[in-house]
């Protein structure tokens, strides 16, 4: 069946080792194998399906993958139990989801480089330590869950990850910093105290500086204007100029009207 270019084995319970003649398949697109009971390592012979494109290996505990980097094509991963560092390899995945496994350890540091990334889920794992700051380079990541596992520290700020939902971040109790409502160690201290209106006595701080507000710009404009009286009263040739300005702009304006109106009436 060389010209298979779909095949779903998964949701059985197939034992042994993953068969070596898939690797001959080599016109296959998607390739399903999860949810059974394979053992071994994955067969060498899958570096010839180079027109792979999503391949599914989840819940298959009892298999190791070696030498990623001949699967570095692949668009969409599903795997399961543990998160190699040669899995940041895969620089043209497109979809990581590895969501409802037992997965333990921590997040790849490296997993910034693989910026292609548009999907990815890490939810409901027993993941610990830190999210890596590397994620800042993920760029184009639309959908991020990491929700419920045992990370902490940190959330990385300044990046795209601020922009996910909160709930993308729960169930981790050493989580801190946005977008959650939970204060890293010196936040607090960095932000300072919040001025609002429940700690300003019933509003009364406010209605005072409204008040102060008012008082402030009143004084300005009588004080303006009255400088501005007492100069054309004390200096003749200002006061003249200012009149001669006021008439001629009358004049200006009363003829514009005047035309105006004319035109009107004579083209109705």
């Amino acid at each position: 069946m060389t010209r298979l270019k779909y095949l779903d084995l998964s949701n059985n319970n197939f034992t042994g080792t993953v068969p070596m003649f898939i690797g001959s398949m080599t016109q296959l697109r998607y390739l399903y194998l999860g949810l059974n009971d394979f053992i071994g390592t994955i067969p060498s012979e899958f570096q010839n399906l180079t027109n792979l494109q999503e391949l599914s290996l989840e819940s298959l505990n009892g298999c190791t993958i070696e030498n990623l980097d001949w699967l570095s094509h692949l668009e969409g991963l599903d795997m399961s139990r543990k998160i190699p560092d040669e899995l940041t390899d895969l620089k043209k995945l497109i979809a990581l989801d590895l969501s409802m496994n037992a997965l333990v350890g921590e997040i790849p540091t490296n997993i910034g480089q693989m910026k292609e990334l548009l999907i990815l889920d890490l939810s409901r794992n027993n993941l610990s330590g830190r999210i890596p700051s590397s994620m800042s380079h993920m760029t184009l990541l639309n959908y991020l869950d990491v929700s419920y596992n045992n990370l902490s520290g940190r959330i990385p700020s300044g990046t795209q990850l601020q922009s996910f939902e909160p709930s993308r971040y729960i169930g981790n109790a050493g989580l801190c910093g946005l977008p959650l409502s939970k204060y890293c160690p010196g936040d607090k201290e960095l932000e300072g105290p919040l001025v609002t209106r429940e700690n300003m006595d019933d509003g009364e701080g406010i209605d005072d500086l409204q008040r102060w507000f008012y008082i402030g710009g009143a004084t300005g404009f009588a004080t303006g204007f009255w400088m501005a009286c007492i100069a054309l009263l004390v200096n003749r040739r200002a006061r003249h100029a200012l009149f001669h300005f006021l008439n001629s702009l009358e004049n200006w304006v009363y003829v514009k009207v005047m035309v105006f109106i004319a035109k009107m009436v004579a083209h109705p």
